[in-house]
């Protein structure tokens, strides 16, 4: 069975970086699968990677590689990193960009990349996508140990996520990531919620937890479990986002200016 690599960066498509990285990777294995997940992360914007990787890794074949490059620290001191987690390989920097397989999957080693063998010579400081986690995962996906790619290293850096609070009836979360269609994911699971839990958020109120955006007429706001598996607030046929920052601008207070990490708060 031919191995998958999977890319997720923040290096966009009109550039060459893209490009350089699947060249290198071929011109080692020119039988791998390579598969884009996406280049379109804001740039450096490292739990939106972390949190990306998250949702889609598992839908991919045990054995896959995913390679995550979103590295404001590149040409510092932090690390290449190869993590070896239950059957899956990451392969990134050593920035939290793996903090949820870190604390969802068992069996987590991480190696520092250090072994020149599977790396490229460096040209400049800037480009470790290239000359560093191209090269190491395209040898992985031949077969050579994870192991033999550098030492393994105990404490990799986490990112702080920030757990929900559970007080009663009560539960405080907040809002940790917005997708393209302007649906503000929270950090609420949904094992917490019970169907007719009343949510406030950004000075609205939606009562009772929705099956489909269809439930409700166009335009209106409503609470449903999307398919990350955490409380979504959406709007039908439209964009929660553009709906609470308006709410948001027109209210007095300037405790709270961004959508992201605005308070969510459930009564069940």
């Amino acid at each position: 069975m031919k191995r998958i690599i999977t890319l997720t960066t923040d290096f966009g498509l009109k550039d060459y970086y893209v490009g350089a990285m699947k060249g290198v990777i071929l011109s080692i294995n020119p039988d791998v699968i390579i598969t884009d997940i996406t280049h379109e992360i804001v740039s450096q914007d490292v739990f939106k990677a972390a949190f990306i990787l998250r949702n889609f890794y598992h839908y991919f074949p045990q054995g896959t590689i995913h390679i995550v490059v979103v590295d404001p620290g590149v040409g510092s001191r932090r690390k290449p990193i190869v993590v070896q987690a239950d059957n899956y390989i990451f392969l990134g920097p050593d920035n939290g960009i793996f903090t949820f397989i870190y604390n969802e999957l068992k069996s987590v080693k991480a190696f520092k990349i250090s072994n020149a063998k599977y790396i490229l010579p460096k040209v400049g400081s800037t480009f470790d996508g290239r000359d560093v986690f191209a090269p190491a995962a395209a040898h992985l996906s031949l077969g050579v140990p994870v192991g033999d790619l550098g030492r393994q290293i105990r404490k990799p850096v986490k990112l702080q996520i920030k757990e929900p609070v559970v007080r009663g009836s009560e539960i405080k979360g907040e809002v940790i990531y917005i997708d393209s269609f302007g649906n503000l994911i929270t950090n609420i699971p949904a094992q917490l919620i019970k169907p007719k839990s009343r949510v406030y958020i950004g000075g609205e109120v939606i009562k009772g937890i929705s099956q489909s955006y269809a439930e409700v007429p166009k335009g209106e706001l409503l609470a449903i479990i999307g398919s990350t598996g955490f409380l979504e607030i959406s709007v039908s046929h439209g964009s929660a986002l553009d709906m609470v920052e308006t709410r948001l601008s027109s209210t007095k207070s300037k405790k709270i200016k961004k959508v992201k990490h605005i308070p969510c708060v459930i009564q069940i």
